[in-house]
């Protein structure tokens, strides 16, 4: 047996309130409307996953859902505009995400982060000769 996917599913009173956070902030596609039950998602393809946490990290609580953006500044930018306030960060993570935590409609907390992108840097090695290393921008 192999795992296509995992959905996460979050309980609603009104699932239409979904639409203001998982649309219009991250711009999430509407994939089915049932009226009980409204799916989002994207044509994104990535592995799947199931985390089990006893901590969120840096001392911070579980999030429910955590959702990886590709520009992280503008994910801050809409929700800050749209309303929602940031409960944690932004921070760079020492295991290499930048990310802050958000409530969505319905209390869950969210954990929004985009992995740091690793920059190379000269540096000189012992014979003089310049070589590549990678940092944490």
């Amino acid at each position: 047996m192999k795992v296509r996917r995992i959905v996460a599913n979050v309980e609603a009173v009104n699932p239409a309130l979904a639409d203001r956070f998982y649309a219009d902030v991250l711009g999430l596609d509407l994939l089915m409307d049932m009226s009980w039950i409204r799916t989002y998602g994207s044509k994104e393809k990535k592995s799947v996953q199931v985390s089990f946490m006893s901590e969120g990290g840096s001392g911070a609580p579980v999030p429910d859902l955590s959702i990886e953006v590709d520009e992280l500044d503008n994910a801050l930018h809409e929700f800050t505009q749209g309303g929602f306030a940031i409960e944690y960060g932004p921070v760079v993570e020492p295991w290499g995400v930048r990310r802050f935590f958000v409530r969505d409609p319905f209390g869950r907390l969210v954990n929004v982060l985009s992995h740091v992108q690793a920059r190379k840097r000269p540096r000189r090695s012992r014979s003089g000769q310049t070589e590549d290393r990678e940092l944490q921008a």
